[in-house]
């Protein structure tokens, strides 16, 4: 087993009496992406510090590509992590070339990658003007160029996809599934949850500080519990009248059935053996329905 590219030991911070974040553990792998979910205040932003060395933990350990990332010897580490803060501000009075090429030669990169860069997030038109003119999806857009400085090994992307439309949205998305396919790790920290599944490897919840849940999106839901809803079409009160299937209805849902996931496969055999059936349509819970059950049991103070 390789050595996690990030690890998280019972790691905490605390601000006089309030705890920022509580004990949290976590690894991330090379060539994994993880969403990092919550509301304002969860915690989330607070982690990403913590991992950039920005900040210091309170208790516990962090470690970043094997040493602690608020350490003197973690200074050569940082050109191969990537960051993209909530808010991304740069000097207005830079056109955009000039911004991404001061940024490159911190990390020890040359303006050619600043071009190819601006290239790939597709503001090459916009590169000579001055970013005080740009919109915030071209200032986002600049943003993102920067933290992808490098092809870093670890990227950290704080609601990367705020001020973007759709095509620029699924444009981020696959320079992330790029960088990963290429090994590099990303945390994806997002209000945002429809259209992020399908780009995670796992999902991490918080909530004031603290951690809900953590796994992949299969995982959550057997931990969740969230039925499969199954909704056949073509026949009618056919369903109501089958002693094996009648239990799965619920009187807010008169045509549909809401079936535990060992159960699905049972229940499907069993509406296909009706000829009556003209089609089906089958759901899993998404992301949202799993991020919004962990939160409502949180809040009504039910133990994890």
């Amino acid at each position: 087993m390789s050595t996690p590219l990030v690890s998280l030991t019972d790691a905490g911070i605390s601000y006089q009496q309030l705890d920022a974040l509580k004990s949290v553990t976590m690894h991330l792998n090379q060539g994994e992406v993880l969403g990092l979910f919550g509301h304002n205040g969860a915690g989330k932003t607070t982690m990403m510090k913590l991992i950039l060395g920005v900040i210091s933990p309170s208790r516990g350990t962090v470690e970043v590509m094997g040493m602690a990332p608020d350490s003197k010897e973690a200074w050569h580490c940082r050109s191969k992590v990537g960051y993209l803060p909530e808010n991304v501000s740069f000097y207005e009075q830079l056109t955009g070339l000039e911004v991404l090429t001061y940024f490159a030669k911190l990390k020890g990169f040359n303006k050619k990658q600043a071009i190819d860069l601006l290239e790939q997030v597709g503001i090459t038109h916009a590169m000579k003007r001055q970013v005080k003119t740009y919109s915030k999806g071209m200032r986002q857009r600049l943003g993102l160029a920067q933290a992808f400085i490098g092809e870093p090994k670890l990227l950290l992307l704080d609601e990367p996809t705020v001020g973007l439309d759709p095509i620029a949205t699924r444009d981020f998305y696959k320079t992330v599934d790029q960088l990963k396919s290429n090994g590099s790790s990303v945390i994806l920290c997002s209000h945002v949850l429809p259209g992020v599944e399908q780009h995670i490897d796992r999902a991490m919840i918080l909530s004031t500080g603290e951690l809900l849940a953590m796994g992949t999106l299969a995982q959550l839901r057997q931990q969740a519990a969230l039925p499969v809803t199954i909704k056949p079409f073509g026949l009618n009160g056919t369903v109501a009248n089958d002693s094996k299937l009648k239990g799965f209805l619920t009187a807010s849902c008169p045509n549909t059935l809401l079936v535990p996931e060992q159960e699905k496969m049972k229940v499907l055999k069993q509406l296909l053996s009706h000829e009556g059936l003209d089609d089906l349509q089958v759901d899993t819970a998404n992301l949202e329905q799993v991020y919004q059950h962990f939160l409502l049991k949180h809040e009504s103070g039910e133990k994890k």
